[in-house]
């Protein structure tokens, strides 16, 4: 069972990976789920949208919704203020992770 700490430093890092993804190419949820497992984390649907939608509502995300087969899929992609926050994370984790690894 993860404590408090343990999920807050998680959600920080799963946001960093979502922002690093909507960099490369326009994601959606079902897609960045199973990313996310491929990286060892265990997420639902119930739990991702939220975290989708709130960096949305922060500007850090822009929506796009496209008919894909007869469906509505919600595509999201990084905006210049998530670029500028996911480099500021980047240049942070790069100087924690050179310091910890000893």
């Amino acid at each position: 069972m993860q404590t408090k700490i343990e999920r807050r430093l998680f959600l920080g890092f799963i946001c960093i990976h979502i922002l690093y993804h909507a960099k490369k190419q326009p994601i959606y949820g079902s897609w960045m789920i199973e990313e996310l497992r491929h990286h060892g984390y265990s997420m639902s649907a119930g739990t991702l949208y939220p975290i989708l939608h709130s960096m949305e509502r922060e500007g850090l995300l822009a929506l796009e919704e496209l008919n894909v087969e007869g469906k509505i899929r919600k595509y999201y992609s990084i905006t210049p203020p998530g670029a500028t926050v996911l480099a500021e994370a980047r240049a942070k984790a790069y100087e924690l992770f050179r310091e910890i690894k000893e």
